[in-house]
């Protein structure tokens, strides 16, 4: 219930993000189809993924061939409905998945531990030490310094793990998960700030005072869960 929730608020987040007060119905129709994505994956249910997304694709279809009021705008807003479908709910739909597993609370724990100590190490070393731009045309305020402490963060946060409730990562695994989830959650970081400048927004919303809206929580995130997935249940055995 609560990542179904979380699933909708952030995608009327970016819904309104890319297309603003136009097409409000179909940005609805995509925050409550994309929602439904974790139910759905919590009963085992993916093979209605499949109809689900057929419906909402043909819904749009119609809803855009009889009601649009710019024809050149059709293809940029109809794109971004879709793409929301995609990078929110089967990103983040993994932590479905993800929960199942034996050890699954604990993978959740760990990825959760690993961003906030990136994040964290990023932002106060970043603000002491930072001297060269990582990205400037994406995140001016983000640099190099920045973001290796981030890394640095990262591994030891999941060695940390490794001696605590995680044991079987291993002090070689727990660097490269480190590494690993460290840097998938920059890369995270940074695609969203992307999507913001395109869509020349400084937050994804305001649900979240002083800290902008639930997407802007979420982006590293996004990219770090499929991950810790697959190498929890391929690497170690779930």
């Amino acid at each position: 219930m609560f990542l179904t929730l979380v699933l909708f608020i952030a995608l009327l987040e970016y819904n309104r993000m890319g297309l603003g007060d136009s097409c409000r119905l179909e940005q609805w129709v995509c925050a409550l189809a994309g929602a439904l994505v974790a139910p759905l994956l919590f009963y085992a249910a993916p093979e209605q993924l499949l109809p689900l997304f057929t419906a909402v694709f043909l819904i749009l279809s119609l809803f855009f061939l009889f009601r649009f009021k710019e024809i050149e705008t059709v293809h940029h807003q109809l794109g971004w409905l879709l793409s929301g479908l995609i990078y929110l709910p089967f990103l983040l739909g993994h932590l479905m998945p993800l929960r199942m597993l034996e050890d699954g609370r604990r993978w959740i724990f760990l990825t959760l531990l690993i961003i906030m100590a990136c994040d964290t190490f990023a932002y106060f070393f970043g603000r002491k030490l930072g001297r060269r731009k990582l990205y400037p045309a994406v995140s001016p305020n983000k640099s190099v310094e920045g973001g290796l402490a981030g890394l640095a963060g990262s591994v030891i946060a999941a060695l940390a793990a490794s001696f605590t409730f995680l044991p079987q990562l291993g002090m070689v695994g727990a660097v490269l998960i480190g590494l690993l989830l460290g840097t998938a959650g920059q890369l995270g970081d940074l695609f969203e700030s992307l999507l913001k400048r395109a869509c020349k927004v400084k937050d994804s919303g305001t649900i979240i005072p002083g800290h902008g809206g639930l997407l802007d929580r979420l982006d590293s995130l996004l990219f770090a869960f499929p991950l810790v997935y697959y190498i929890a249940r391929f690497c170690y055995g779930g």
